[in-house]
């Protein structure tokens, strides 16, 4: 049986990880009668494990949740593994064009400012450098 910090250290996690998967119910610990430490179970540190590699993926705790679920009921988390990373794929891809749309026009924006001259708030304008852009 493992501690909250070995839990943390044998998963590569930190320990506030570990509590909070516990308080969400990932992972269910058993309690120290002795002194009431949360106790983890090998089958914890698998999931454990699974949790860290999946966040690395991109799946969000809810995600996580889900398939799980699959498991503990014997079906098998796959095909929503492919759905769910499609679907990631495709939001980041949209990510991806919009920070470059946005570092487009952050560029553009110093451009133009270099050749403006500093403003003082006038009671019409805050800052027109930033009111300058269309």
């Amino acid at each position: 049986m493992l501690t909250v910090n070995g839990l943390s250290k044998g998963a590569r996690i930190t320990p506030d990880a570990v509590r909070h998967y516990a308080r969400i119910g990932l992972l269910v610990p058993s309690r120290d009668p002795n002194n009431g430490y949360r106790l983890f179970d090998d089958e914890a540190l698998k999931r454990a494990r699974f949790i860290r590699r999946a966040k690395g993926l991109g799946f969000t705790l809810q995600d996580i949740r889900t398939l799980f679920s699959y498991a503990d009921n014997g079906r098998s988390p796959c095909p929503e593994v492919r759905a769910i990373i499609q679907q990631r794929i495709a939001e980041n891809r949209a990510s991806v064009t919009e920070l470059g749309e946005l570092l487009e026009r952050m560029e553009d924006a110093l451009e133009r400012w270099k050749s403006m001259p500093d403003g003082e708030p006038d009671g019409d304008e805050i800052c027109h450098l930033i009111e300058s852009v269309a």
